[in-house]
C-alpha cells in the first residue's frame, strides 16, 4: 500500500492555514475562534506550536509576543500558564495550548500541527508535542522545517504521520532556514532518520523538483501553502494533493 493511500485523510479535505480566522470580523490566526469556524466549515485546522519556558507546546505561529498579542518578547521567556493570559489584541481570545488545542478539536476535522524548530537542537518541542498527540485519538500529523524536529517525532511517537516543511530558497525568505542547517551534514543524517511520509511545500515553489519527486516517484503526499489567490489555487490543483489555504472559502 502506498503511503500516499495510507494518509488519504490527510488531503480528503482543503486545511485552513492557522483555522478559519478573518482578523477584520475579530476572529485571529490561532485561536479558538478560528479553529472553531474551521470544524464548523469542515475543513482540516494547520496551525503551529511553540515552546515555552517550561517546556509546554503552546499554539503560536511568532517566536514573540506583539504581532497578534499584547507584550512583547521572546515567547520562551514566559512560563504556560503565563502565556495563557496574555490577550491577544481585538479580540477576548488568549493563547492555547496544544493539548487545550486537541480537546477542542476533538477528532472532528484533521489536525495538522507545524513546530516552529530554531535549528538549535532543542529536543523540548518535539518532545512535548509528540507526548500530547500520541494520546490523541483524531487524525492528526505532525511537520516542520527543522528536520531534526522531525526525526524526533518519529523517535518518540512513531505511529504518528510526519511531514517535511519546504520551500523553493530564496536569500533571506525563511528566517529560520539557517544556512549552516540547509547544508550540514548533520542536517541530512536527521532527514533520512526522520523518514517523512509527506511534503508541505511552498506554492510559489510548484511544481518543483523536490514536490515532483516525492509526489511522481516516492508516491508521497504533497500538501502546499499557503494559497490566497486564484492562480495559486490552479497551481495547487494541478501539482499538489491538497492545498493549505487562507482569506477565502474553497
Amino acid at each position: 500500500m502506498s503511503q500516499a493511500l495510507q494518509l488519504d485523510w490527510l488531503t480528503a479535505r482543503p486545511i485552513a492555514h492557522r483555522g478559519l480566522h478573518d482578523a477584520a470580523n475579530g476572529v485571529i490566526e490561532n485561536t479558538a475562534g478560528a479553529f472553531r469556524a474551521a470544524i464548523q466549515a469542515g475543513y482540516a485546522i494547520e496551525t503551529d506550536v511553540q515552546v515555552s519556558a517550561d517546556g509546554e507546546a503552546m499554539v503560536h505561529h511568532d517566536d514573540a509576543l506583539g504581532r497578534l498579542t499584547e507584550g512583547e518578547g521572546p515567547l520562551d521567556s514566559l512560563s504556560a500558564a503565563a502565556l495563557k493570559r496574555v490577550p491577544f489584541r481585538g479580540s477576548g481570545e488568549h493563547m492555547m495550548t496544544l493539548g487545550e488545542l486537541c480537546d477542542l478539536v476533538a477528532g472532528r476535522v484533521t489536525l495538522v500541527v507545524e513546530l516552529k524548530g530554531r535549528f538549535d537542537g532543542d529536543e523540548r518541542l518535539a518532545a512535548r508535542t509528540a507526548d500530547v498527540l500520541s494520546r490523541y485519538s483524531g487524525p492528526v500529523a505532525g511537520m516542520s522545517f527543522d528536520l531534526r524536529q522531525v526525526m524526533q517525532l518519529r523517535q518518540k511517537a512513531p505511529s504518528l504521520a510526519r511531514g517535511m516543511t519546504a520551500a523553493e530558497y530564496r536569500q533571506n525568505s525563511y528566517r529560520d532556514l539557517r544556512a549552516g542547517a540547509q547544508r550540514g551534514l548533520g542536517y541530512v543524517r536527521a532527514g533520512l532518520r526522520a523518514k517523512p511520509q509527506f511534503l508541505a511545500y511552498g506554492v510559489d515553489g510548484l511544481p518543483g523538483l523536490l514536490p515532483s519527486v516525492m509526489r511522481r516517484i516516492m508516491c508521497m503526499p504533497v500538501l502546499t501553502w499557503t494559497v490566497r489567490t486564484e492562480v495559486e489555487r490552479r497551481t495547487a490543483a494541478r501539482y499538489a494533493d491538497q492545498m493549505i489555504f487562507e482569506g477565502f472559502r474553497p
